[in-house]
Order: C-alpha cells, then structure tokens, then sequence
C-alpha cells in the first residue's frame, strides 16, 4: 500500500516560530523511507521563508502559497488528487477557511485533521459552542493528534470525531544525537530551549528562572525567541535567541543538564511529550522534565529523566547532578527512545491506521 498524501501545515522548511517543524520532518520523511508520497502545501507567512532551515527535502515535495484564498484553492485542487488530504492545525493563516475548503475540495479523498495542538483546540471548541470547527470534527474521516492519549481522544469523541488516534512525537536518529559540546553552549549548568509564549511563561519563570536565581553563581543558558527583555534581569543567564534545528544538537550535548517545560494545557492534558523531549534523549541529553501525567509511557522517571513538580525540585535535582550521573541518564534515555520511539516507530502505527480505515471503507 503506496500512498500519495496531501498535507496542509505551518512549515516544513522553517522552524522559525515553528514547534511543530521538527514532527512534521521526523513524520513525512519517515512515511517517504517506506514508499509513500508526499506534497507539503505551507503559507508563505510570518517570515518563515526568510528564515529557512532547510532546502526543500529529496524526501517531500514542498508546495509554498502566498496566504490568500485564491492561492490555497489552488493548492487544493491540486492536493485533491491525493489518497489522503491532512488538514493540521495551527497553519497560523486561513486556518477556519482550510478546515472548510478541505472538506469541500477533497471529498473523494480521505481527510484527516492531524491536531498538533490537541489540548489547546479542544480548550477553544469547549470555550466557545459556536466555534465553526466543532461542526467539521465529525466530517473529517479521522483526527489525528501529537499527543493526549485516552483523554484527548475521549473528548474528540464526544464531539462527533469518527475516528481519533494520538500518534506521537518520537525521534529521528538520523537529525538528533550526539555531538561534542560546543563552546557557544558548554559553560552552563541548564539550558531551556523554547519560545515565549503565553501559555508557558509562568511555568517557565517557576522552573527555569527560579532555578536560576537560586543557583546565582551557574550558568544558566536560554534559547528560542521573545525572551530579550527578562533574559537582561538575570545575571547569570546567557541568552542565545533563536536556535535553528541545526543547532539543537550541540544545545542539547554542552550544558550538564537541559530543562523541558510544557505549555500549560499540555501539562494540564497529559500524555502529551513534546517534540524537544526526543530531540533531547536522541542527543544523550541529561533531561529535566516538568511533571506531567503519562510520562513514564515513554522515559522512567530517575534512570531515563529527571522529573520536577516546581522549581525547587529542579534546583535539588541539579545540586545533586553529578557529570557521571547526567551521562549515564541521557544514554539509558536515548536508548529507550530508539528502542521504542523512532519516527520509523510512528510511520508504522500510521500505516496500520490507514489499512485499518481503508478495510473499513471496503466494507461500506
């Protein structure tokens, strides 16, 4: 079963204000290595193009739009020749008319909204009874999600979903894993990489500013954008801006440890591992994570990662790290991830859900 697969997202050429970059990479490329086609349809908006951290891949066909209706129609006219046409959230333009135009344009295919924000969508619909997307959830043949488990998939089904499956963010061995240190990154004892936003700020300020303040005489490193002004109101925190995928390896292997803190919904959902928890134990990282319900589904808690409920626990775990013990942490992770959560792994379980609904529908 070869499939020609049509997916609609916010960029996979840019991680630039970008999270879901690394996931649709680690995804597609994994789905193109077992035979499948590929066509990436982007808007070119926010400044993502300028701001490329990758050529087109030989592994997918990267369609960039200018973000109007008439340039999406296009696209999807196009795309309507495939298998399957994915609609996934957070495009960041046209995103209620896409959810739309999907459905209409691209009947003959099957349809699938992949939620890479599932907590914060479900939060919104909830909120909000005359949300437009509430009434399409049960036209898409099946929602797929980054992440939730049964309480994600609980709440798409009582919103009509047909069909609701996570399938997680996992690893891609062939961009993160080990490098030496690097010199710009090596002095500190934690780094957060993650960009400033709403629904994380408190928690960042708990778990890595706190921390910060109260080892003063560390080194404390931050990467990803928005930060400028609150990185100048603590000494010892070194303030590195945005940090292209590239570079991610050599963020992960210099500090002692690296720091990952969920957004707040995420938290709050559970069962939900973002994207730079693989990025990190892919790179034999020592892991410090903000506790969150499910998280030994993937990495045990003090052999694979460290897990901290508030700040001060991330402050005790790092005055009793030792460089021994960080590296012998960030190798039973990162052997856990190969062993279990590859994208190759998620390619697979992809696969099996498609033969399943493809069954189904030969039965219809």
């Amino acid at each position: 079963m070869k499939l020609n697969i049509a997916f609609f997202g916010s960029s996979l050429v840019s991680s630039y204000w970008n999270g879901a970059a690394t996931y649709y990479r680690g995804i597609i490329r994994a789905l193109a290595e077992r035979g499948h086609t590929v066509t990436f349809y982007e808007p070119d908006a926010f400044d993502r193009q300028k701001h490329r951290d990758m050529e087109d891949p030989s592994w997918a066909r990267v369609r960039v739009y200018q973000p109007t209706e008439e340039a999406a129609l296009a696209q999807l006219k196009e795309a309507a020749k495939a298998d399957i046409v994915v609609k996934a959230s957070g495009v960041g333009v046209l995103d209620e008319w896409l959810e739309q135009a999907v459905l209409e344009y691209c009947g003959d295919s099957t349809t699938i909204f992949w939620d890479v924000d599932a907590p914060a969508t479900l939060a919104r619909v909830k909120e909000n009874a005359n949300d437009p997307f509430r009434e399409l959830i049960p036209e898409y043949d099946m929602v797929l999600t980054y992440g939730g488990g049964n309480p994600v998939i609980d709440e798409y089904t009582k919103l009509g979903a047909q069909y609701c499956q996570p399938i997680y963010n996992a690893l891609d061995p062939s961009t993160h894993h080990p490098v030496e240190p690097d010199s710009r990154f090596s002095s500190a004892l934690l780094g957060f990489l993650g960009n400033r936003l709403p629904d994380r700020e408190a928690r960042v300020k708990e778990f890595f500013f706190k921390p910060a303040q109260q080892l003063h005489d560390k080194q404390f490193l931050l990467g990803g954008s928005g930060w400028e002004d609150v990185a100048q109101t603590i000494p010892n925190l070194d303030y590195a801006g945005h940090i292209y995928t590239r570079d991610h390896n050599a963020f992960n292997c210099s500090p002692l440890a690296v720091l990952n803190i969920n957004r707040d919904s995420m938290a709050a959902t559970g069962f939900s591992p973002p994207t730079r928890v693989f990025e990190a134990a892919g790179a034999a990282a020592c892991l410090i994570m903000d506790y969150w319900q499910g998280v030994e589904q993937f990495l045990e808690p003090d052999t694979e990662v460290l897990v901290a409920r508030n700040g001060d626990e991330v402050t005790a775990h790092l005055q009793n790290l030792s460089v021994e013990r960080a590296k012998s942490i960030g190798q039973a992770a990162r052997a856990r991830v190969l062993a279990e959560h590859t994208y190759s792994h998620r390619a697979e379980q992809f696969e099996q859900i498609m033969k399943a609904e493809r069954t189904s529908r030969a039965y219809v």
